[in-house]
This record gives structure tokens, sequence and C-alpha cells, in this order.
């Protein structure tokens, strides 16, 4: 603000407006006069019309007020004036031929702010009313300034609790990350024998079978003979043929499993990464799948999830904040999908330089003014405890490390895409890793 304080109270009190209350005609000329090359002045020649102008524009900025009225003196007028609230804060100086200590007392206590003395000089009324306007000028910009001050305050604080709550978000995210990451390599150890136990076992059979095999040989070569009729029986009872079969089609099936649980400790890993700061040349597509794989029961039974990936170049990244926006916009997805519907990732390169990921759904869809404030902190279309309304605002941060946009589409009833688009390579990744 260039203005300064003793500029702005000199052009207020250029652009005053003085309201004259004397029931004497003549009193009133002389103070109009004195006043009018010098500010905007409004008269009245009772307490009853001095009330009514106070209500009407151009509202007074200072009050002259003689004492000594009838029908309604001046300290009657004063105490109306102060008992409503458009009119108490207004400066009033008592203009009366009344010079006892006690009546300039009584007015005071009323809440005036100076006496003028009858017959008037002229120098001292200017310079009274120019300091009293000055002095009002400065208490509402003082007023003004508290406003605009305390809603700054407002503001920041606001401000303070969003990030307080986006870092205890992050904070939760990385305690998560950590114990997953806990998890996992505990879960790593006997899926580890489990899976090697299963080998060791499928070599077992082939052998056992094998020399099974060797005496099904010597069994046809020795015809009807009576010393392998037991062993006939007990392969005809046990049906020996469908057990080979089961045992090889359940070692196949374990090994399966045990396969599956590798892929979902593996996911749980890439997703969690505990190295939250390291930045790193990272597989957008792996990111997007093993974060698929760990949410995969939110979605498995209501949405078909359809990938059309296009070639994309590794980009250097913070893999798990990534992760963390991908979860963040496929289970938003799925909870928009109420019965049945579809979830789309697209991905493709915009030039040399960036890559876009694309999820859309065919559900419910945004609301047009809603749509505005998905990215705000704390706001959520979805119902009470369902969410925190971070989730978004998160994505918005992350992506805004990484140098790109998050953009949103909706139609209601059609459904909503969100599209972020990322930089190969940050401009400040170098630096932060090197910083750190």
């Amino acid at each position: 603000m260039n203005d300064t304080p003793d500029t702005d109270q000199q052009a207020a009190a250029a652009d005053a407006t003085i309201l004259v209350v004397d029931d004497e005609s003549v009193n009133l000329g002389v103070l109009n006069a004195l006043l009018q090359p010098r500010f905007r002045v409004r008269v009245a020649l009772s307490g009853a019309e001095a009330l009514r102008l106070v209500d009407t524009a151009p509202h007074p900025d200072l009050i002259l007020l003689d004492v000594m009225m009838p029908e309604m003196d001046g300290y009657e007028v004063l105490a109306r004036l102060r008992s409503s609230p458009a009119s108490r804060d207004i400066p009033v100086i008592f203009v009366t031929a009344m010079d006892s200590r006690e009546s300039e007392q009584r007015g005071l206590e009323l809440g005036a702010v100076d006496y003028i003395a009858k017959p008037i000089t002229p120098a001292i009324v200017l310079a009274r009313i120019r300091t009293q306007i000055e002095a009002r000028a400065a208490r509402d910009m003082l007023k003004r300034t508290n406003l605009r001050l305390a809603h700054q305050v407002a503001e920041g604080a606001h401000a303070l609790e969003q990030a307080q709550q986006q870092l205890l978000q992050s904070e939760k995210m990385a305690a998560i990350g950590q114990l997953a990451a806990g998890v996992a390599h505990e879960i790593n150890n006997p899926i580890g024998f489990v899976g090697s136990n299963l080998n060791s076992l499928d070599g077992y059979l082939q052998d056992i079978f094998s020399i099974i095999s060797a005496y099904e040989k010597a069994e046809e070569l020795a015809g009807n003979d009576a010393a392998f009729e037991e062993a006939r029986q007990q392969k005809r009872t046990l049906n020996f043929a469908d057990i080979k079969q089961d045992v090889a089609d359940l070692l196949a099936e374990s090994k399966d499993g045990i396969g599956r649980v590798r892929k979902i400790v593996q996911d749980l890993k890439n997703f969690s990464h505990v190295s939250d700061d390291l930045w790193e040349w990272a597989d957008i597509h792996q990111g997007i799948d093993s974060t698929l794989n760990i949410i995969w029961n939110e979605l498995k039974y209501h949405c078909k999830v359809t990938k059309n990936y296009g070639p994309l170049p590794k980009i250097r990244c913070l893999p798990s904040q990534l992760n963390q926006v991908f979860m963040n916009l496929l289970v938003n997805a799925g909870h928009a999908i109420e019965v049945k519907g579809e979830i789309v990732i697209t991905t493709e390169c915009v030039g040399d330089a960036a890559v876009r990921i694309m999820v859309g759904d065919t559900g419910t869809g945004i609301a047009p003014d809603a749509l505005a404030r998905v990215f705000d902190p704390f706001y959520t279309t979805k119902p009470v405890g369902k969410g925190t309304g971070l989730g978004l605002s998160l994505a918005w941060s992350i992506v805004e490390r990484h140098g790109g946009r998050i953009e949103v589409a909706s139609e209601v009833g059609k459904g909503t895409t969100f599209t972020v688009t990322l930089p190969v390579e940050p401009k400040g990744a170098a630096e932060a890793e090197t910083a750190s």
C-alpha cells in the first residue's frame, strides 16, 4: 500500500460530512459559512431532525451539537445516538454557551469527544474538527487493518491445520509403508522355504513314481504271478491312477498359490517402498500394477479393470508417493461405482518429456459445484465416516511436487476421469537428491 496514514487521514478530512445541530438559524449560518468550503455540511434545527438525518445518506462523520434546545436538548440527543449501533461511534462535539464544569463533565460522561464554547473562534473550531475527523479516520483504518489481520490469521491457521493434517496423513502412510515392508520381509522367509520344499517334494514324487513305474513293468513281465496280486488289489482299491494325477495337480496348484503370495508380497514391498525421499527411475506400469494388486479386494466384486497401456519410458520420481496417488484415484473410482461398472486405465507419452496417466470410471460422476472443490483439503462427497477429504488433496500435492499436474473431468450419471501428467525428469529432482 503506497498511501501513508497521514495521507489517508487528510483525504478523509477533506471528504468528511459534518452535521451541525442548532435551534438558532444565525448560529447555523455562521458554522455553515465557516465549514462549507472545507467539508460537506448538513444542518438540523432540532434534535429530532438531527436523529432523522443521521440515518440518511450521506451519513455524518462528525456532529456539532448545541446543548440548549427546546423539546429535546443536546444531552438527550447524544444519549439516543450512543444507544444506536449505527450512530454510537460518530464523534460528537458540543457547541454551547454553557461554560460550567458540571455541564462539560455531563457531556463527556455521555460520550461527547470535545466542547467548543460560544461565541466560537473559527481557528479553534476548524482545528478541533480536523483533529476529531483525522482521529476517526485513524480508528477506522486501524479497525480495517485489524479485520484484515484477523482474516489473514484465520487463513494462516486454516492453512496450518491443512498442512498438519496432510503431514499426519503422510506420516501415517509412511508408518504403514514401514509396517508393510516389515511384514513383507517376514512373510518372504516362510514363502521361500515352502516354495523350496514344494520343489523338493515334486522331485521326490517324480522319483517315487519312477520307481513305481519300474515295478509296473516288472509286473507286466511276470504276467499273472501271484506275488503281484496284492499290489494289483491295492492299486485298484486306492484308485492309484487318480492319486497319481491328483498329486500332480495339487503340487501345481500349491506352486501357483505360492507364486501368487510371492507376487503380492513383492507388490506390497514395491508399494510401500520405505525410501520415501529417494528420487529414482521407475516404471509407471509396475507401480500401477502393484497398487492394483494391493487394493484388488476393493474392486474385484463390482469393477472390471481395463488397462490401455501405451509404451512409456521410466520416469524420475518418488515411487511410493506416486503409488499413493494411483491408490487414491483407483479407490475413489471404485467407490464411485455403486453396483457394476468399469475402470479404464490409459497411459501414453506426451512428446518426449512427459507421460500421461488417465483413470476413468463409469460411476455416478461429480456435480459441477463439487467439481471445483474436489482437490480442497477436507472436502469429500462421500458419506460421513467413509472419507477424510485428504486423498485427492494429498494426490494434488504429490503430483505438484513432481512438477506435474492433475486434472478432472466428470459428468453426472456417466463417470469421472482423472488425468495425471508427469515430466519424465522433474527439474528439482536432481537438486532434491543432492540435498538429501
